[in-house]
């Protein structure tokens, strides 16, 4: 919910995805991630370096299309969000929600139960521009 709340980071949430899709850490000075060797195959060829999943509308659109049908709802049934209203529907949070679709669906295709707790980052303050986001973040395309 604090990624939908807009309360994290968009870097953030882009390396909780890398992460599970296999990508490793090449260089921690500039936060370059690369395809492992448990990287899907169908990510590497496309995506060699991580993408950014939030910044990058190719690489969000392949992550939702990429969520199994039978885990398309899982925002509204599982965690009851109701959606953004009509004014907060920009990229940036629509591609944030479909984010954490996918991780839910990433811990629910494996038949586990999603963690009642675990690391978090410090949590902010919704940014005043949701269009730019936190600070930090790189520039929605």
């Amino acid at each position: 919910m604090m990624i939908l709340e807009d309360r994290t980071t968009d870097c953030f949430v882009a390396t909780l995805i890398w992460e599970r899709l296999g990508y490793e850490k090449k260089d921690i000075s500039e936060n370059l991630w690369i395809a492992g060797k448990d990287t899907p195959f169908e990510w590497s060829e496309r995506f060699p370096h991580a993408p950014q999943i939030i910044v990058d509308r190719k690489a969000s659109v392949y992550l939702n299309r990429s969520i199994p049908n039978e885990y398309k709802q899982l925002l509204k049934d599982y965690l009851k969000f109701k959606g953004y209203q009509l004014d907060q529907l920009f990229p940036r949070l629509v591609r944030r929600a479909i984010a954490v679709n996918w991780l839910l669906a990433w811990v629910f295709s494996r038949g586990k139960d999603l963690p009642e707790t675990g690391d978090m980052p410090d949590l902010l303050r919704p940014p005043k521009n949701p269009v730019n986001g936190h600070a930090g973040d790189p520039k929605v395309q």
